[in-house]
């Protein structure tokens, strides 16, 4: 017997086709083992492939699983982004909400429908602010990204954050920095499994009025991602830190940033993060962003 799944690839946060962040998308995955989905995960290479199940419950619309080339992870924003820019496209669907269920937890999606075509807006797990990175596994980190001391901005702690899959945030001062990083992808590897944090959001602030706040850079290579090009769960929980940290100007309501990232792999995309506050403090956070399909095939399975 031959089973038939609908396979795309998708670019995320952009327009223009080969740009921003591919996710692989399989939007008819019932039937497939985890075995399977790791093994599809792998051949597509994407730094993460969604796979869309149909709902057994009055929860959720959808199950969504999510993959890198070597393991599962629990959520993804570009691959969100993607999976449910399909789904749209495939169902015709109008402005909507619709709830997902992910390793994260289940989550709203809202979808935009605007000039024939999809805007999705991700709500992301629960912010959660982890351990600050110190002496010596400060010293590692830096000395992994072949960074110094000084080239860290002032005032902002290298910490674990949160919002459904944890990132540390690494803010330095200069762009020319972060567009000659050169990592070290075996000692970065090592390092996540001491601090138990698989990825690094290298991150600069532009002081200056410009539409874009945030230059970035994100590596996870313990769970194969040497370089990821936009990630919807590092801008993210920058979001969240940025607020909690005090570090930027809002009100005590919400706070508004846009984020480019994957200049230096020629892969940019732009990212839109919206955090709610209360009380001074973070409490959700929501990533939003274009997408555009690359290619649409047919993947055949034999039992």
């Amino acid at each position: 017997m031959i089973r038939k799944y609908n396979l795309y690839q998708i670019d995320s946060f952009t327009k223009e086709k080969f740009t921003g962040n591919p996710a692989g998308v399989i939007t008819n995955a019932d039937g497939l083992t985890d075995c399977e989905m790791q093994k599809i995960a792998r051949e597509l290479n994407n730094s993460e492939t969604a796979f869309i199940f149909s709902s057994n419950s009055s929860e959720y619309d959808v199950n969504v699983r999510f993959f890198t080339p070597t393991n599962e992870v629990p959520i993804c924003g570009h691959a969100t982004i993607a999976a449910h820019y399909v789904r749209a496209i495939e169902n015709e669907l109008d402005t909507s909400r619709v709830y997902h269920k992910t390793g994260a937890g289940i989550l709203p999606v809202d979808i935009t429908k605007e000039n024939g075509d999809y805007k999705i807006v991700m709500t992301q797990g629960k912010v959660e602010f982890g351990n600050i990175i110190d002496s010596t596994n400060k010293k590692e980190l830096l000395k992994a990204l072949n960074i110094k001391n000084s080239d860290l901005l002032e005032n902002y702690e290298v910490q674990i954050v949160s919002t459904g899959h944890s990132k540390v945030m690494i803010g330095i001062k200069s762009v020319e920095t972060l567009n000659t990083l050169k990592p070290k992808h075996d000692a970065l590897s090592k390092l996540s499994g001491i601090i138990k944090c698989n990825g690094y959001y290298v991150f600069t602030v532009n002081e200056e009025d410009s539409d874009i706040l945030v230059h970035g850079r994100m590596f996870a290579p313990a769970i194969g991602i040497n370089e990821d090009p936009v990630t919807g769960n590092a801008n993210g929980p920058l979001g969240a830190y940025l607020v909690h940290h005090n570090l930027v100007k809002c009100n005590n309501s919400s706070f508004k940033f846009k984020a480019i990232q994957g200049e230096t792999i020629r892969r940019k995309g732009i990212i839109e993060v919206e955090v709610k506050i209360e009380n001074k403090e973070p409490v959700e956070v929501k990533v939003s962003g274009n997408a555009v399909i690359a290619f649409k095939s047919e993947l055949l399975l034999e039992d």
